[in-house]
């Protein structure tokens, strides 16, 4: 058995994963996460960013592309393994839970939570955590509950045991329930891909330039920026006072308190 953050998986399961990644409705997902990166993000190449269940690596493997600063994390360490042997020195691999990561506050510019918090017991500790390690933007991508796609999806899972037999899928309002408990009055924005099968028909997966996406809440996939309004960010300042002469090497430090 292998856990995946909240979905404990076993090798019919993983099985499962990766036939859905290798779909028309995976790599759409992947295409649109690539698009909503580079469309609601816009990083810098010197960013630091830390995609929080990242699986096997796929958007990894699309983000080292363009020279990123990046970092994985995810629950199973089977799933680590394989992201470690397709990327390499390319990024850093650990393993962890996306309720409790491995990394220091504000460690990263922008935190990735792509088609993760399906798979959670605890949406929003995850969400809190993703807030705590980022000191810019969290990107949340979903599949959205609301799309005839998800709704064919649950059908088909009645007779069938699909990977979205197993997962659990937010809608845009639930979504931004969770986001304001997790980080307060912060400002958003959301963006949806085409319903299924208008996403195979006018996003071309390969290229995601020419991803289309709506202000429309009942696409097949919800993608939502979340810019963080730190409270209080510490700057290092210079120091503009300069000692009027230099003390002589080993000499003694003399202050109010008496001799150091």
């Amino acid at each position: 058995m292998v856990l995946f953050m909240g979905l404990v998986l076993d090798n019919k399961s993983i099985g499962l994963y990766e036939k859905w990644l290798l779909s028309s409705a995976g790599k759409a997902l992947d295409g649109f996460a690539q698009g909503l990166i580079t469309g609601l993000l816009s990083p810098h190449k010197n960013e630091k960013i830390l995609d929080i269940g990242c699986g096997t690596g796929n958007q990894l493997m699309s983000l080292s592309k363009a020279g990123f600063n990046l970092s994985g994390v995810d629950a199973s360490p089977a799933m680590i393994e394989i992201a470690r042997d397709r990327l390499g020195n390319r990024c850093e691999l650990k393993t962890g839970r996306a309720e409790d990561l491995p990394f220091s506050d504000n460690e990263f510019d922008i935190a990735l939570l792509i088609n993760t918090l399906e798979f959670l017991d605890d949406p929003l500790s995850a969400l809190r955590e993703a807030g705590r390690v980022s000191r810019k933007k969290v990107l949340i991508c979903v599949m959205n509950s609301l799309s005839l796609y998800s709704l064919g999806a649950r059908i088909q899972g009645v007779f069938l045991d699909t990977l979205t037999r197993h997962v659990r899928q937010y809608y845009l309002w639930e979504m931004k329930s969770y986001i304001r408990r997790a980080f307060g009055s912060v400002p958003v924005d959301w963006r949806c891909a085409p319903d299924w099968p208008q996403i195979k028909r006018y996003n071309n997966v390969s290229n995601p330039d020419t991803q289309i996406m709506f202000n429309c809440p009942v696409g097949a996939i919800l993608g939502i920026s979340v810019t963080l309004n730190p409270l209080l960010r510490a700057d290092s300042l210079p120091l503009k006072i300069k000692a009027e002469r230099p003390f002589p090497e080993g000499a003694p430090i003399q202050n109010q308190g008496g001799i150091r």
